[in-house]
This record gives structure tokens, sequence and C-alpha cells, in this order.
């Protein structure tokens, strides 16, 4: 192994979950990194979770088809982390470059970090190889932990969104529906062709429409592009450069340069390019010209299936970058990977039910950059086998299988992005949230302190103008504890008002119908009820005779605060509410 005492990795994150004692020798996990970064920087650790039958080995193809749309464009593989001695460094090199050969075509040859964590010690030791033709590996000196990795990964970078609703006609012959596929792949084909035309435009504008200092929509036509230079040859425009063309602007040209506040880095608050795509057929022409309508008859009966999906692109790219790469080098690049996949994933059942795929963007916990995912919508959130795929998902991000962090009211939603930072979940309320945040302590020496884990709206006597004061505590606390479940995305539904809680318990049989609309109190039995038919949630109820009683209760609270973590009600009964835990 070659000694480079200049060589360093930089490391913006370490991999979750790393735990390879007593595994086989293998791939573990791939290494995400981005042509914007400087070479060898880590952005994050993707675990491996597809394997061949009978073998450790990674099975590629499938992991190249999740990590294709999955990595949005502007970051890239750019090693493996296999378990074991030195010796299996170049296993997991040489796995990498497989991988990207898959992804990114053969013709790449770009360094590669080949990492390796011990079985027993769990130490990080990492190598590069410089080419594919490389005989030998690099050691690498030093491993750099950026402090600050989300201010390294936005303060420079910005975000692309581009959505195509296309329209695919599919014509076939009743005598062999299998043609089907050869039209489907022919139209794809002829999409891709649209979107590579010289006469092709693409209109970028900013976003955020209602900043003060937005700045004009940009025009880039298809004779503009360049598809053949690489991202990471790119070098960046000169600063003095002011001309308004394509060939001019870089993608700083849509940074909004008065934010109120100290800057918040995360992909929530990224500049967002908007890039609408507008085929254009008609060009300009000297000759004179005229309409024709060409007929082809066909030789025996044919029907005709129209296809509607939308695609749905997101893109990380560097602010120096001119806004011509971005189109060709991001955009279209994630614009095809996605017409790919959709065909692959609606041809198995196109003639008998059409999939309704549409893909979400999401930037979970702990992750540097967003992902992108492709749900089937025709399956419920709670179904299996949309549970199933949440599941694999959460393995591979190395996220908790216990919070619901990949569900569709988790995705970014860029129609809300105002004034840089997402909407509230309750636009314009005027509810305070996480009232405990701030109280002092109650100075037990050697206490621990067991709270809440995620917001909640705290609702109270009087709230709105409603008057119940002296009889509507619970149904305040009910309404808070809902609140919860909506802000940690367990649920959509809306907070129910007083006579909506009074119904529900009259649906259930609990109650009689001249209970709807009275003053009636209620208390935690109910309050279980109400949480089971409207959330599925289950409850535990606790009586305690007095509030001398409570301190033989603080174990157990606090173990339902570590392992639970939901809000908690104490009324003449003390009740602990906790979820189902599904993704």
């Amino acid at each position: 192994m070659a000694d480079d005492s200049n060589r360093s990795v930089r490391l913006l994150c370490r991999p979750k979950q790393l735990n390879t004692k007593g595994s086989d020798p293998g791939i573990h996990f791939w290494l995400i990194g981005s042509p914007f970064f400087p070479p060898l920087t880590v952005a994050s650790f993707l675990r491996r979770i597809h394997t061949l039958p009978s073998s450790a080995s990674p099975d590629l193809p499938k992991e190249s088809e999740d990590l294709r749309t999955l990595i949005p464009k502007g970051f890239e593989v750019v090693g493996a982390l296999a378990s074991g001695d030195d010796t299996h460094a170049r296993t997991a090199v040489d796995a990498a470059r497989a991988l990207m050969n898959l992804l990114y075509g053969d013709g790449t040859d770009r360094p590669v970090i080949g990492a390796v964590c011990g079985s027993d010690s769990g130490e990080l030791r990492f190598v590069v190889s410089e080419s594919e033709n490389a005989t030998g590996l690099e050691s690498v000196s030093s491993v750099i932990e950026e402090r600050d990795s989300e201010k390294f990964v936005w303060e420079n970078g910005c975000l692309l969104h581009c959505e195509l609703p296309i329209k695919l006609p599919l014509y076939y012959s009743l005598k062999n529906p299998t043609d089907v596929e050869k039209s489907y792949a022919q139209v794809t084909e002829s999409v891709i062709a649209k979107l590579r035309d010289p006469q092709a435009v693409y209109m970028l504008e900013m976003s955020n429409k209602a900043s003060r200092d937005i700045s004009p929509p940009v025009i880039i036509r298809g004779v503009q592009l360049d598809f053949s230079t690489d991202l990471s040859k790119i070098k960046p425009l000169a600063e003095d450069d002011d001309g308004f063309n394509a060939s001019s602007l870089s993608c700083s040209y849509f940074s909004i340069s008065s934010k109120a506040g100290s800057p918040v880095f995360s992909a929530e608050n990224a500049d967002t390019i908007q890039v609408s795509v507008l085929f254009n057929s008609l060009g300009s022409s000297s000759a004179s010209t005229v309409p024709v309508a060409e007929y082809f008859p066909v030789q025996e009966e044919t029907r005709l299936l129209v296809v509607d999906i939308k695609l749905d692109v997101l893109c990380y790219s560097s602010r120096e970058l001119p806004l011509k790469y971005a189109v060709s080098n991001l955009i279209i690049p994630g614009l095809v990977d996605q017409l790919n996949v959709v065909q692959k994933l609606m041809l198995p059942n196109l003639l008998a039910q059409h999939p309704r795929l549409k893909s979400y963007h999401f930037s979970p916990p702990g992750i540097l950059h967003p992902i992108t995912v492709f749900y089937e919508l025709s399956f419920g959130e709670t179904e299996m086998k949309q549970v199933e795929v949440r599941r694999s998902l959460h393995s591979r991000l190395g996220l908790p299988y216990d919070r619901p962090l990949l569900r569709i009211s988790n995705a970014l939603d860029f129609s809300k992005l105002k004034n840089n930072d997402m909407v509230s979940l309750q636009k314009g309320s005027t509810l305070l949230r996480d009232v405990h945040i701030g109280i002092p302590s109650s100075g037990v020496t050697g206490g621990t302190v067991s709270l809440v884990q995620g917001s909640y709206e705290y609702f109270h006597y009087l709230h709105n103008g409603y008057n119940d004061s002296g009889w509507g505590c619970a149904y305040r606390s009910l309404q808070t504890i809902i609140s919860w479940f909506r802000l940690q995305n367990y649920t959509s539904i809306e907070v129910p008002s007083h006579r909506e809680i009074q119904q529900t318990l009259v649906e259930i049989g609990d109650k009689d119908p001249s209970f709807v609309g009275s003053r009636d109190w209620i208390g935690a039995i109910e309050l279980s009820f109400v949480l089971d038919k409207l959330l599925g949630v289950t409850c535990k109820v606790i009586n305690v005779r007095s509030g001398a009683e409570l301190p033989e209760k603080c174990r157990e609270l606090a173990m339902h605060f570590e392992n639970q973590s939901t809000p908690v009600m104490i009324g003449i009964y003390m009740t602990m509410f906790w979820p189902s835990r599904d993704k």
C-alpha cells in the first residue's frame, strides 16, 4: 500500500449504527460525496441493504436502482465501507467503482475512497484509489471531521426543483397486448430526445416569489446546453462577469441577499431555483411553411392508452455553477432517470391497473442532503407494503424505526416556502407551543429531567373565545395531545373541537345523544376512547388517590418519556398515551 502523507479525508458525518462486530467481512455502507465539495469529502453514509443470494456481496444492480433516484443530482457515490482488516480495503474500492460504473457509466474514472471498519475496535481507516487503472491503494494520513457540517453544505449551496407533468400516448395491438411495452419504451425515448432538443426552452426563476429582491427569470435554450463537460471539471464564473445571459449567469444570480436574522443552514432554508420545461417545436425559419398532416393507417385493431405521470426532480448545486450546466448536468439527467424509473415501475401492471406513482423529497434528521422517494399512492400509508418500503428506507438511512420521518406529511413542500422558511403546520395559529421550555429547574440535587420529545400546541381554557371554564380541562388536554400527534406527523386530522369530541363519544356508544352540546366533564377513560377512535392510539391509565402518591410513579413516568416520549395528562387520573410507533 503506497504512502502519501498529503492525503486526507474530510467527514461531514459519521456512519449511523456502525456495528460490524461479529459480522461477515463485506460492504456495509456506501460513501456519498459531491462534485461541488473538495475531493475526498464524505457527506453521508448510506447502508447497503441488498445482497446476492447466499452471499454477503452487495447486489449492485438493485443497489444502483435504489440509489439512482434516492440520491439527488449534485451528490454521488464516492466510495464504500467494508468490515474487516486492511486487506478488505480493496474489496470496498472495487465494489464502489463497480457501483459508480452502473450509476454514471463506464467512462467514470475518478478517485474512490475505500473505508474499513475493524470488527473489534470499530475504528475507521481510509484508503484512496486514484483511478480505475491504479494498481495500488494510497493510504490516508489524516481524517478531518467538519464541526459545522450544515454550514459546509448549505452556505454555498442551493437547490433546483423541476416539476414536469407528461401525458404518454401508448398505441398497442389488441391481438398482441405486449406491444404496449415497446410503445412505452419508444415514447420514453421520444421525451428524452425532446429534453435534449436544441429547440427546448428552460425557464429558471426563484421559488421564493415573496422576496422583495427577487431576480427576473432567466431563459436557457437547448442550443446553449453542454452535455459533455463533467461537473467536477466546470470552472466557476469570474466574479466580475455581470452580463445578462445564460452563459454568464451562475446559480448565485437567484440568491436572496436580504435574509432577516442569522442564516439557518438546511435544505428547508436553502435558496431554491424553480425550473420549468417549455417544449418549443416552432423555432425560427426564413422559409415559408404550411402545416403538414401525415396519415399512417393501422393494419389491425389498435387501442390507445394514455399514461399520466408527473416528474418531480430536486437537485443540489454550488452557487457558482453556471445556470446552463445546472440544467444540462443536473436537471435533465434527473428527469431522464425518473422517466426510466417510472417506466420500470409502471410496466408490470400497466394494462391491469395504472400504478399511482409520485415522487416526494425529504430532509430527514441527521442526513445532510435531501432524498427522493417514489411512493405508490394506490396503497394507504398504513398498508404493509408501504410500511415495508419505509422500513427499508429507514434501514438504509440509519433512521430510528419508532418515528414517522418518511411519511408523505414529512415531505418538503415547496409551495409553502415563504420568506426562506417553512409555513407553520397550522397557518395563522395563535396557540403557544412547547410551553414547558424555559421553566426553571426544581432544584432537586442529583435529579434527572424527563421531558416530552417533539412539539405540541398548548390548548387552554377560553381559547378562541370558547367559554369552557370550570369543565373543559380534559377537553383541552386532549386537544393538546392530538396536536402533538399532528406536529410529529402521525396524523393529518384537525384537532377536534369540544363538540366533535362529544360526538365521537356518542358514536362509539359511550354517551347518550344528549351529551353533544353539554358542559359535562370527561376524564382519562373518555380521552382514551377518543384517541383510539380518531388515531388508533393505545393508552395507559394509572389511578392515584392523591398528588402525594405521584412520587411513587416517577420511575414509571421517566421510563415512559425515555421510551415513548408522548405527552402525559395528570388529573384525577394520571394517563399516559403512546402511539403504535409505525413509521
